[in-house]
């Protein structure tokens, strides 16, 4: 086990192949999918008519991409909900995970940071995204999800579309965790500058960035699978 300048790494060998782990972020994301799983419990628990603060807030949150999902995807947008909203809630989740009294927590170096300032993650989160909305689109479009046609013009725009197949995960993994390495990285410089007050503003800043980064996130998701699954007359 090794200490880095930016991360606690592990290295271990699997199957034969040297590999590396960056330990906090690791720690951050099982944090931040136990803390849902166990808010989500708590929520679905004693389900009201009359809904408690907490029941309220989730109902508003997932009532909202309820209705985005189903005026982006029309009639399957119930189908494609579940991920839509797991995105979110996650996403979220993590990157408010770089704000909380985790960093007062000491490594020999480095701290715990958000799982979102790990480009392996948000690199995953991204192709994920690139699989199902590929294979939802072959599965309700079939050979038309790539080729409209046969002409000149069809064959190059077919080209151009398998281009931005690849360049779509990219761009959602670099924006995501670009914003939240930067905040995290400006938060630090100015704790190092005036521990006391100075860094207060940028926090509360990152908090709306944060917010804001995973509603991003998952309305390009939306929209993919929007342009993946309907027809092109809805």
């Amino acid at each position: 086990m090794r200490v880095s300048e930016g991360h606690w790494i592990v290295s271990s060998v699997i199957g034969g192949h040297p590999m590396t782990f960056n330990m906090d972020t690791i720690v951050t994301m099982w944090a931040a999918m136990l803390f849902l799983l166990v808010v989500s419990y708590v929520c679905t628990r004693k389900l009201s008519i009359f809904p408690g603060k907490l029941q309220y807030v989730f109902e508003a949150v997932l009532g909202y991409f309820d209705n985005l999902v189903k005026s982006m995807i029309h009639k399957d947008g119930e189908r494609h909900f579940p991920l839509i909203a797991s995105l979110f809630l996650f996403i979220v989740t993590a990157n408010l995970m770089g704000q909380l009294p985790l960093k007062m927590i000491e490594l020999k170096s480095g701290e715990m940071a958000s799982p979102t300032n790990d480009i392996n993650l948000t690199a995953g989160l991204a192709i994920i995204v690139l699989v199902y909305y590929v294979v939802a689109g072959i599965a309700k479009k079939k050979f038309k999800f790539f080729l409209h046609g046969f002409s000149l013009v069809a064959i190059i725009s077919a080209l151009v579309e398998l281009l931005e197949l690849f360049t779509r995960p990219l761009t959602l993994a670099l924006r995501l965790f670009g914003n939240v390495l930067a905040g995290e990285i400006l938060i630090t410089a100015l704790l190092g500058i005036c521990a006391w007050g100075l860094p207060l503003p940028m926090m509360f800043f990152e908090i709306l960035v944060a917010c804001v980064q995973a509603l991003v996130f998952t309305m390009l998701t939306t929209v993919y699978i929007a342009s993946a699954v309907n027809e092109e007359h809805e």
